[in-house]
This record gives C-alpha cells, sequence and structure tokens, in this order.
C-alpha cells in the first residue's frame, strides 16, 4: 500500500501547523512554500482537510490555516482518511464476498490483521508525538 502524494502532502501541511506556536495562523502560501507543496494542490487538501475537521480557515488580512484541534487530538490516521478514505489494503477486509474463497482464504486473516496493525499505528501517532522528535 502506498498513500497517495495528496495525503503525503496533507500530513506535511499539518505536521507544519502542529509546529507553529498554538493558535498561530500560517497563508496556504507559507505552508506551501515551507513544505514544497504545489499551492493550488494545497488549496485543494486544506478544503478536504476543513470538511473533515482537521483544520480550520479563515479569510482576510489577518486570514490563514490553523488547526481546529490540538495536535495531540489529531492522528496521522485521521489525515490520511481525510484525503484517501479509509485504509484498505484488500478490498476482502471490508467485504468477504469481494473473494470467491470469502471467509474460508487462508490469506484473508494476514489482510485483516495487516490493516489492523496498519491502523492502530497510524491512529496512536499524533501530530503532537511527532512535532517533540
Amino acid at each position: 500500500m502506498q498513500i497517495t502524494r495528496q495525503a503525503d502532502y496533507a500530513v506535511r501541511a499539518v505536521l507544519y501547523l502542529s509546529g507553529l506556536d498554538n493558535g498561530r495562523r500560517a497563508p496556504t502560501s507559507e505552508i506551501a512554500q515551507e513544505q514544497h507543496i504545489p499551492p493550488s494542490f494545497l488549496a485543494k487538501i486544506v478544503s478536504q482537510l476543513s470538511v473533515a475537521g482537521v483544520v480550520q480557515t479563515s479569510r482576510g488580512a489577518r486570514g490563514g490555516v490553523s488547526l481546529a484541534r490540538s495536535s495531540d487530538k489529531i492522528s496521522l490516521l485521521e489525515v490520511v482518511e481525510a484525503i484517501d478514505g479509509p485504509i484498505m489494503l484488500n478490498e476482502c477486509v471490508h467485504d468477504t464476498n469481494a473473494c470467491v474463497f470469502g471467509d474460508d482464504c487462508p490469506v484473508r486473516d494476514v489482510w485483516c490483521n495487516a490493516q489492523g496493525a496498519l491502523a492502530k499505528t497510524l491512529g496512536g501517532t499524533t501530530f503532537a508525538a511527532l512535532t517533540l522528535q
């Protein structure tokens, strides 16, 4: 599995915002420049993160983007899924009918365990922890 470039950019943007002084807003142009994200791409990402409740935006001279919650309440999983949708290593993990073997597939348990481990790792990693590193 590989996350999309868009999800990678979203992680970088949220990580950047997590490193700012509490409550400080950053213009998207600043985030784009500092994180090497194409500005037009960042606009779409910020919009998706805003809908997901990860960031908040405000317009005007003192506007910009800031975290909607404390960075210790935002996980890597939440950001990746806000952009790419639910993590799915194989469609049979969520739909046993997707495989001709159904529940009898010898590999399905491996997919389920791997997906669970990945989700647990990403879900247990907050941006506060990442900014401390």
